[in-house]
C-alpha cells in the first residue's frame, strides 16, 4: 500500500542528481526575445551567491552523486568569479559546460578557462545573417560570436554550439549547418524554442509553421547524411506541434537539479511559476535535504500525484504526464495532463496557440525583449500574461 506524507507518496524511489546547472547570474547583455530565464528576473537578482556559496554548494553536490556541471545565467561571464569556480569544479570531479553567449570573453579567460581544468564551451548562435542576429537579441553581436568562435576553436576546444529555432530563422537551417560546418563546429543543437518564460510572451511571433518544421528537419537530415560523423547534429522537437509531451527534465526530481543565482533549488528552469510551491535555498537548507526531503521536490515524483486522464494512460510511466509548468501556464492546473497531449482535455490550447500564431493581428505584434525595465513589469507572473493574450482578438 502506498503511504502518503505531508502530500508526497512514500513508496517513490528517489534517485540522485547527476547534472546541475548552476544559474550564477541573471545578469546579462544579451535581450533575447526567446530567453528561457523568468520573466520576473529582476526580483531574483538582488543578492547573488558568492563564490563561496558556490562552491559550498559544488561540493554538496557532488557528494549527492553530481558529476555534470552545467554553468550559465543570463550570462556568467559577468561574474569575475568564473575561473575560480570552474577550478573547484574541476577539483571535484565534474565534467564541467560552460554556457555563454561569448560577449566578455577574451584571450586572457579562456586561457585562465583552460588552466583551470573547463572541459566545454557552448556558444549561443542565432542566425546566418547579421540582421536577424542583431534583431533577435536585440543587440549588435553578429560579429563578435564569429570571433568567439574562432577563439573556442583555437584553444583546443570541441566546438559546440546552440541555435535556438524560431520563425526568423527556421527557413536559414541548411545556411546555418553550413557556417557551423565552415566554424569547425563538433556538434550543433538546433533548438526549436520551447515556450517558457521570454518566448511564452513572444509566442504568436517566434512560433514557426507545421510546414516550415518538417522543412527544417527534411533539410537537416539531408545535412547529416553529407557530413556523417564529421559533425553531430541535434534536431530539438518542439513541443506544440507533438501529440504526446516528453518527460520534462527527463522527470521532476529524477536527475537534473538547478542552483538559481539567489540560491533557490529548482527541479526545472520554470518551477518556480508554480503556485504554492516553496523552493528551498541552499542558504537555509541543505542540497540533500532540498532533493531528498522537501516537499517541492517530491510534489510530482513518479505517478502518484497524477489525475485522469494521466493516472490510467499506459504511457505515464514513459512521459510522467509531461510538463508541470507548461500545464500550469497554459490550463491554469499543475496537475492537469499536458496539454500537449491529445488524450488532455486541454488539447485545445494548443491548438488554439497554433491558430494563433498564423493570425496576422497576432503574429506581427512587436517582440516583448528581455531587459530589466520589461521583467520589472512582469513581477505577477505568466498566467495573467497568458489569460491576457488568450483574450486579445
Amino acid at each position: 500500500m502506498t503511504q502518503v506524507n505531508n502530500g508526497v507518496a512514500s513508496n517513490v524511489t528517489k534517485t540522485q542528481p547527476l547534472w546541475l546547472l548552476a544559474e550564477i547570474t541573471y545578469r546579462c547583455p544579451m535581450h533575447c526575445a526567446f530567453c528561457y530565464n523568468p520573466t520576473d528576473y529582476d526580483k531574483h537578482t538582488k543578492n547573488e551567491l558568492s563564490t563561496e556559496e558556490w562552491v559550498s554548494a559544488l561540493r554538496e553536490a557532488r557528494k549527492m552523486g553530481a558529476i555534470q556541471l552545467g554553468i550559465s545565467g543570463g550570462e556568467p561571464l559577468l561574474r569575475d568569479d568564473i575561473e575560480e569556480i570552474v577550478a573547484e569544479a574541476h577539483k571535484l570531479g565534474y565534467y564541467s559546460n560552460l554556457i555563454t553567449s561569448g560577449v566578455g570573453l577574451t584571450e586572457k579567460r579562456i586561457q585562465a578557462f583552460r588552466e583551470a581544468g573547463l572541459d566545454h564551451i557552448q556558444l549561443s548562435m542565432h542566425d546566418i545573417t547579421e540582421e536577424i542576429n542583431n534583431f533577435i537579441t536585440n543587440t549588435k553581436t553578429f560579429q563578435l560570436k564569429q570571433k568567439v568562435a574562432a577563439m573556442i576553436k583555437g584553444h583546443g576546444y570541441p566546438m559546440v554550439l546552440n541555435v535556438v529555432i524560431h520563425r526568423y530563422n527556421i527557413e536559414h537551417i541548411g545556411q546555418i549547418l553550413e557556417m557551423a560546418e565552415a566554424l569547425g563546429a563538433d556538434y550543433v543543437e538546433l533548438a526549436n524554442t520551447q515556450y517558457y518564460g521570454w518566448s511564452l510572451v513572444n509566442r504568436s511571433q517566434l512560433m514557426p509553421t507545421r510546414e516550415q518544421l518538417q522543412e527544417a528537419e527534411r533539410v537537416t537530415n539531408v545535412f547529416r547524411d553529407r557530413v556523417g560523423s564529421k559533425m553531430k547534429v541535434f534536431f530539438v522537437v518542439p513541443d506544440y506541434y507533438n501529440d504526446r509531451p516528453k518527460k520534462c527534465m527527463n522527470g521532476w526530481g529524477e536527475v537534473f537539479m538547478i542552483i538559481t543565482a539567489n540560491g533557490d533549488v529548482l527541479p526545472c528552469h520554470s518551477a518556480r511559476s508554480l503556485p504554492g510551491l516553496a523552493f528551498p535555498n541552499v542558504r537555509e537548507n541543505g542540497l540533500e535535504w532540498a532533493w531528498n526531503e522537501s516537499p517541492a521536490f517530491n510534489k510530482y515524483r513518479g505517478t502518484e500525484w497524477m489525475k485522469e486522464p494521466c493516472r490510467s494512460c499506459d504511457e505515464k510511466e514513459k512521459d510522467l504526464g509531461g510538463c508541470r509548468c507548461q500545464s500550469y501556464l497554459l490550463a491554469g492546473d499543475a496537475e492537469a495532463a499536458d496539454p500537449v497531449c491529445t488524450k488532455s482535455p486541454h488539447r485545445h490550447l494548443i491548438d488554439e496557440a497554433i491558430a494563433d500564431a498564423q493570425n496576422p493581428q497576432l503574429r506581427e505584434q512587436p517582440i516583448i525583449f528581455r531587459n530589466d525595465k520589461n521583467s520589472k513589469k512582469y513581477v505577477e507572473g505568466d498566467k495573467e500574461r497568458i489569460e491576457q493574450f488568450h483574450a486579445l482578438p
